[in-house]
């Protein structure tokens, strides 16, 4: 989530983390979700003012993203200098977020279950 400082929250919609971006494969067609990915992030997220505050959705260790950092913030700044993702050409992000960690095994489940169009079962 992006939390300006004096206004009204605004949601990344978990396509930039503190240290890389999300990850394009998990609903499928990854070369085109990717390259979508890019362009949400470049022509929406970064035209932001940088003390925007990122909460990101994901940390380090989750398999949404390669390289998440640990931080549980950051800022638009902060990670327009120092994001390696943020740098790359729309070819290079493409090409770079194809070859990632396997999805999750149980990876439908857990879209069912974030969609609520399954019950948890614990």
């Amino acid at each position: 989530m992006l939390v300006p400082r004096t206004s009204t929250p605004r949601g990344t919609s978990r396509a930039l983390f503190v240290g890389a971006v999300g990850r394009p494969d998990l609903p499928g067609r990854a070369r085109e979700n990717a390259a979508e990915l890019h362009d949400s992030i470049h022509r929406k997220l970064l035209t932001l003012p940088g003390e925007i505050e990122i909460f990101p959705a994901h940390f380090a260790g989750s398999a949404c993203g390669a390289g998440v950092s640990g931080k549980p913030s950051s800022t638009l700044a902060f990670e327009k200098r120092c994001n390696p993702w943020l740098s790359k050409s729309k070819s290079e992000l493409v090409e770079g977020l194809i070859d990632v960690p396997p999805k999750p095994a149980r990876m439908l489940q857990i879209l069912q279950l974030n969609q609520g169009r399954l019950e948890p079962s614990w």
